[in-house]
């Protein structure tokens, strides 16, 4: 049996390199050979690393559910892929992820990874992307000449966040430190405010909110909120709130093929951009997820093959 290199977590939740059998495609899946996998650094204390869907306990969890890579295997009766395409996407959490040679997902995940893409940059993009899209276009319903404000502009998420507001012609309003004011303007926004100097109340009343950073920000907001003012929060403190509204204004992102397809097609035009923190190899893959790698605004990427280094764009 072709045994592949992974990482896992071990029961004190640090990754080691393991070799583990090649997963085998059931049918309706895909098997994708990993190029390069994003990093959550918070992923290590989410229920599915430590739990099944069923609810019984899980360890040795392969993290990185985000990723780009080629199309290596297809199970009986999977359509839409064909062999050697270059593709990315994001698979279920409870399954073993991308910091691995491969993983296994679905093809309602998945999309082709847009070819002015390096896989470097294609894997800094699902989990955010599509965050962005479900948070400002499906629930918050943003559109053109409404007034935005986001929290935590250079983020992961908040990077794209900024970008696709900006596209919707929403007037964009973001939270940043001082460090990244200059990097969310470039981004696009009308106003940075640095959240250390400025009360972000100063701004006034808009019709949509997306908090991506909880606690006191998400509760000082709500007051800006127009009449008919929306409110997004993906804040991982969100979803044990009691609190109706919190309740209501939290989400967890969805996999999503069609959608990632159709906004992946802004990189293209080039309405939209990537930004990658730092490239490590999937080795140093504890460090990453120690949340102590310093870097440029974007996503934090393991390289998992020698063809994602660099701007190499397989098509």
């Amino acid at each position: 049996m072709a045994e592949m290199k992974a990482m896992e977590f071990t029961d004190e939740l640090k990754l080691q390199p393991v070799r583990r059998p090649v997963p085998e495609p059931k049918p309706g899946e895909i098997l994708i050979q990993v190029f390069a996998a994003g990093v959550t650094p918070t992923e290590k204390h989410w229920y599915p690393t430590n739990h099944q869907a069923d609810g019984t306990p899980r360890s040795k969890a392969i993290p990185g559910h985000e990723f780009s890579g080629t199309v290596a295997g297809l199970g009986p009766e999977t359509l839409g892929y064909s062999l050697g395409d270059a593709v990315f996407g994001f698979n279920d959490w409870f399954a073993d992820g991308a910091t691995a040679e491969f993983c296994i997902t679905k093809p309602s995940n998945l999309s082709l990874k847009p070819s002015s893409l390096s896989h470097i940059e294609a894997a800094s993009a699902p989990i955010g992307l599509l965050t962005t899209w479900q948070a400002l276009h499906v629930r918050a319903k943003l559109r053109k000449g409404e007034r935005v404000l986001i929290h935590g502009g250079a983020g992961a998420v908040g990077l794209f966040a900024v970008q696709l507001a900006k596209s919707q012609g929403a007037y964009v309003i973001a939270t940043s430190s001082n460090a990244n004011v200059g990097f969310v303007k470039q981004l696009g926004a009308n106003e940075v405010i640095d959240y250390r100097e400025r009360r972000f109340e100063e701004t006034g009343q808009v019709d949509v909110i997306f908090d991506t950073v909880g606690g006191e920000t998400l509760e000082r907001s709500w007051d800006l909120l127009k009449p008919r003012g929306r409110l997004v929060t993906i804040a991982a403190g969100a979803e044990s709130s009691t609190d109706p509204r919190v309740k209501s204004a939290f989400f967890i992102v969805e996999q999503d093929g069609e959608q990632l397809a159709a906004v992946g097609k802004l990189f293209g035009s080039g309405e939209l951009k990537a930004f990658v923190k730092a490239e490590l190899p999937m080795e140093q893959a504890d460090d990453a997820y120690s949340g102590s790698i310093a870097g440029n605004p974007g996503k934090l990427i393991l390289r998992t093959h020698s063809s994602a280094r660099g701007n190499i764009r397989c098509k």
